[in-house]
């Protein structure tokens, strides 16, 4: 029949023939049937309306274990202020459930998204510590779960296929230390428990050890060197349910000091030393000497309060207080140095003016110039001069410095009185030289100790 049929098609019309194989050929009719034919669900496929999935699988019976493992993506932002850290990771369970099969004659595994795994048990995971939390929703809520066909969840094969993956972004908790910084290690820790099951039902544990937690290449930070990540696992107690398996992320960070030197020790340090410019000028020169002392505190000021605005308010020194602190007082000693020398020469010129005037009494010159008292005249000018009238043109003012010099030199008490003013003027001029060496000498040593201990 069919040889006869070929027969005929080969010797109709073209149009005819056309028709023919388009019309009523059988395999256009079979087409037609396969799209209009329903196809299977998931649901019917693996049987899930068959299966109670509110309890775990194995209920009643040994605890279920439930392999994790853990890629980092990114570890975002780590606040002082706040103390947390926001890290984006990819989780990964693996367990069976003897409950989810399908008849497959090649063994091959099916892959399904987040609508069915909201159908069937599956670990109820959560991040201690944790402030906020969520998983990925675009496009599509970021979650796989991959069935084999004995009921096993597990990768097929390929690094990228894992029975259930969950993209999740969480900000957490991490207690820090800062009486170091800013030359702090801290180390933080994200930790995953199950929330209701204990480890008489649900055993967690690393899938593969240490090895079970990778990371980005390509994860860094500003101001943090990340020097390790490795994994741990402990018992966590609560008194009201239990014993519970914990699953421990930690990775250590080592902060950079390059910008706090730049911002805060490098300014700290130059104001430091510009305040001891001042003991290279003039101690007559008030109008220079005070501004450049309250300049240099109110900077320290300024320095101080913009680096604790950045940080916790916690009850401890911390190293960078320290440091500032200590810079503050040396700068404010430089001010109170300057205030010292400055009433000593107050509390000398007092004294000379006294002087002037009793020797201008006794010898009944009017108007006496002020002189300087430098103990420059010798006994013997002093008796070469002791009759001598001054004519037109000599300077009264040296002449009484000389009598009163001639009349000191037969008194005990009057020669100590000479000498102690001599010593008052010697002594103001010694606190500013002596001050351009033990300032900046004490300076260096705190220095030396400061690093020495925190470095």
């Amino acid at each position: 029949d069919l040889r006869d049929r070929e027969e005929e098609h080969s010797m109709m019309p073209p149009s005819k023939a056309v028709c023919f194989s388009f019309c009523g050929s059988p395999i256009l009719k079979r087409s037609s049937d396969i799209t209009k034919s329903p196809l299977t669900k998931s649901e019917q496929l693996l049987r899930i309306d068959d299966h109670d999935f509110s309890m775990r699988p194995g209920f009643g019976g040994p605890a279920i274990p439930v392999g994790v493992d853990v890629q980092v993506e990114s570890l975002d932002s780590i606040s002082e202020v706040d103390m947390d850290f926001t890290m984006t990771l990819y989780l990964r369970h693996y367990w069976k459930d003897e409950r989810l099969s399908f008849p497959s004659t090649n063994n091959l595994s099916m892959t399904f998204d987040g609508r069915l795994v909201k159908k069937i048990w599956v670990p109820d995971m959560f991040f201690v510590h944790s402030k906020r939390s969520f998983i990925h929703d675009t496009t599509t809520d970021n979650v796989m779960l991959r069935v084999q066909p004995d009921g096993k969840l597990s990768p097929a094969g390929a690094e990228a296929l894992h029975p259930f993956v969950s993209r999740v972004t969480v900000t957490a908790m991490c207690n820090m230390d800062f009486s170091r910084f800013p030359l702090d290690t801290q180390t933080c820790s994200l930790e995953i428990e199950s929330y209701a099951y204990t480890e008489d039902d649900l055993m967690l544990y690393w899938k593969k050890g240490n090895d079970s937690l990778k990371t980005d290449e390509r994860i860094s930070l500003s101001q943090f060197l990340i020097q390790e990540f490795h994994t741990t696992t402990k018992l966590a107690f609560y008194s009201s349910t239990g014993w519970y398996n914990r699953l421990y992320i930690n990775f250590t960070l080592r902060r950079h000091i390059f910008f706090f030197l730049l911002q805060t020790y490098f300014p700290a340090t130059l104001m430091v030393m510009l305040s001891w410019v001042s003991f290279w000028i003039d101690r007559r020169a008030v109008p220079a000497r005070v501004p450049l002392g309250i300049t240099t505190v109110l900077t320290m000021s300024t320095i101080i309060t913009g680096v604790n605005a950045s940080m916790p308010r916690v009850s401890y020194i911390k190293a960078v207080d320290i440091y500032l602190w200590v810079s503050f007082v040396f700068v404010f000693l430089s001010v109170l140095e300057y205030a010292a020398v400055n009433y000593l020469t107050t509390v000398q010129e007092r004294k000379e003016r006294k002087l002037r005037e009793k020797v201008s009494c006794s010898c009944g010159l009017a108007q006496p110039r002020a002189v300087m008292l430098d103990g420059s005249y010798s006994d013997g000018e002093v008796n070469d001069l002791s009759g001598y009238v001054p004519e037109n043109g000599e300077k009264p003012d040296r002449m009484m410095v000389q009598l009163t010099l001639a009349s000191e030199r037969g008194s005990p008490q009057r020669k100590s009185q000479r000498g102690s003013y001599v010593s008052m003027r010697i002594d103001t001029h010694a606190i500013d030289k002596y001050s351009r060496i033990i300032f900046p000498a004490a300076y260096i040593l705190f220095n030396l100790i400061y690093w020495s201990i925190f470095s």
